[in-house]
């Protein structure tokens, strides 16, 4: 079992920054993938970014070149540097993680909005 925690939520003005964290319970080194999804109101839910255990990345066209996803295995966290935000970035974004054994793990998700 792994329990997933993010943080770093909050509400920025368009074009403004934010780092979300998703803190794991144990060690992550042991987990295939872990992701970024997010759901914006009346919307499916989306994958925004991917990176596997051997640091391979891969992103949603809408957000290539502004966020970026890297994990640090020490600390058993998984970031998302999200620049350059939109007011169409405004959604609940979830952390994910697949096992080798193909388990997958959510959090709870923390509200991003970007609005002036």
């Amino acid at each position: 079992q792994v329990q997933l925690v993010e943080s770093g939520g909050g509400l920025v003005q368009p074009g403004g920054s934010l780092r979300l964290s998703c803190a794991a319970s144990r060690s992550i080194f042991s987990i295939y993938a872990m992701s970024w999804y997010r759901r914006a109101p009346g919307k499916q839910r989306e994958l925004v970014a991917t990176i596997t255990s051997g640091g391979r990345t891969n992103y949603a066209d809408s957000v290539k070149g502004r966020f970026t996803i890297s994990r640090d295995n020490a600390e058993n966290t998984v970031y998302l540097q999200m620049n350059s935000l939109k007011p169409e970035d405004t959604a609940v974004y979830y952390c994910s993680a697949v096992s080798f054994a193909s388990e997958d793990y959510w959090g709870q998700g923390t509200q991003v909005t970007v609005s002036s």
